[in-house]
């Protein structure tokens, strides 16, 4: 029997199947996005993750985040840079705190309060 290399690549794939979906089950996927009407600033966002800055966005742009399942913590603070006029405010912006199932995909968009940025439920638009 001739094997093929894409058959060799589709076998190999099926092999490594249960691995993969066992991988996938310890984590979920959190979606960040900064659509422009919700925060109309030109500056940079920091997305610190358990106190760790873990991204940044800039207007239209979104980041994923493959995470272990269970509580995090999400910050988000305007971070100085190239713009005029973004420096970061004196007092630390307080962290939402979030609870992440195995399997999970969830979005959040980026909002503007009287507290400052924060996070909210958006719709998956695949």
């Amino acid at each position: 029997m001739r094997w093929s290399t894409l058959s060799l690549v589709s076998l190999l794939g099926l092999a490594s199947l249960p691995l993969w979906a066992n991988a996938a089950q310890d984590y979920g996927v959190l979606i960040i996005s900064r659509e422009r009407l919700e925060v109309p600033t030109n500056c940079e966002i920091g997305i610190y993750i358990d106190d760790q800055l873990a991204g940044r966005l800039f207007q239209e742009q979104s980041l994923s985040f493959n995470l272990p399942a269970g509580n995090v913590g999400i910050r988000l603070k305007l971070l100085p840079g190239q713009a005029p006029g973004c420096l970061p405010g004196m007092l630390v912006p307080p962290a939402q705190q979030f609870t992440l199932k195995a399997g999970d995909v969830v979005k959040y968009r980026m909002a503007l309060g009287k507290d400052g940025v924060y996070l909210k439920p958006a719709a998956l638009g695949y």
